[in-house]
């Protein structure tokens, strides 16, 4: 079972109004999206065969567990997870 590797995978950003800053933040959110650092972190030491394929099958084991758990809630099996009330902000230090 051989893995296929897309090649010339290409995140394009674009740059508005000289806003290099912006343009950044988009670029992170879409390589963190794509799973990029993962891979790199990944990368940085060799994985040996037989780790490889403990870790891809847990990663299918958990992907697996997750769908079940997320079909067994649409169909009101267990109830959903509540949603979190973000927490209150508080006023800025006055500066001296």
């Amino acid at each position: 079972m051989q893995r296929q590797q897309q090649i010339g995978n290409i995140l394009q950003v674009f740059v508005r109004d000289n806003n290099v800053d912006q343009a950044l933040r988009v670029l992170k959110k879409k390589m963190q999206r794509e799973g990029v650092f993962r891979e790199m972190k990944r990368r940085r030491a060799y994985e040996k065969p037989s780790e490889r394929k403990t870790r891809e099958k847990a990663e299918a084991i958990r992907r697996a567990r997750k769908a079940a758990r997320k079909l067994a809630q649409r169909e009101g099996l267990i109830p959903m997870p509540k949603k979190r009330e973000p927490a209150p902000r508080r006023a800025p230090l006055p500066r001296f």
